[in-house]
């Protein structure tokens, strides 16, 4: 069972990203993001959601990869990322575009880095062959 609470804080961990980028959206974060918020906004905007789809449908292969090497090294890299984020919102606070003040952007932002770094703290459990496999 331990390791399904592991899983769990992963699974929970991805879904509050990827619902912040909808939230990120909302926001315009693209007019915090360094490179993007020198772009004019007619193409920074497009550009910001765009990138996206590459970025998640490689994030959502190499979790759901056949090789256990790879869900696991994408696993510890997204729950790393989710920290780091965290960090970066706290650093980019004072940004005179910056609109994350609400309560329920900063709870998908800090509960995401939570469940990143529970799943880090949290100790895996040994892979059966069965895992091995998938």
């Amino acid at each position: 069972m331990p390791g399904r609470w592991r899983e769990w804080l992963f699974l929970a961990g991805y879904g509050l990203l990827a619902t912040h980028e909808l939230d990120a959206v909302l926001r315009a974060e693209w007019r915090v993001l360094p490179g993007l918020s020198m772009l004019d906004e007619a193409l920074a905007r497009p550009l910001f959601i765009g990138l996206h789809v590459p970025l998640f449908a490689l994030l959502t292969g190499w979790i759901g990869s056949a090789e256990a090497g790879i869900r696991q090294r994408a696993r510890h890299g997204i729950c790393l990322f989710l920290v780091v984020h965290a960090g970066l919102h706290l650093l980019f606070g004072g940004h005179r575009h910056y609109d994350f003040h609400e309560a329920g952007s900063r709870l998908l932002i800090f509960a995401g880095a939570l469940c990143g770094l529970g799943w880090l703290a949290w100790p895996a459990a040994p892979a059966s062959a069965a895992d091995q496999k998938l």
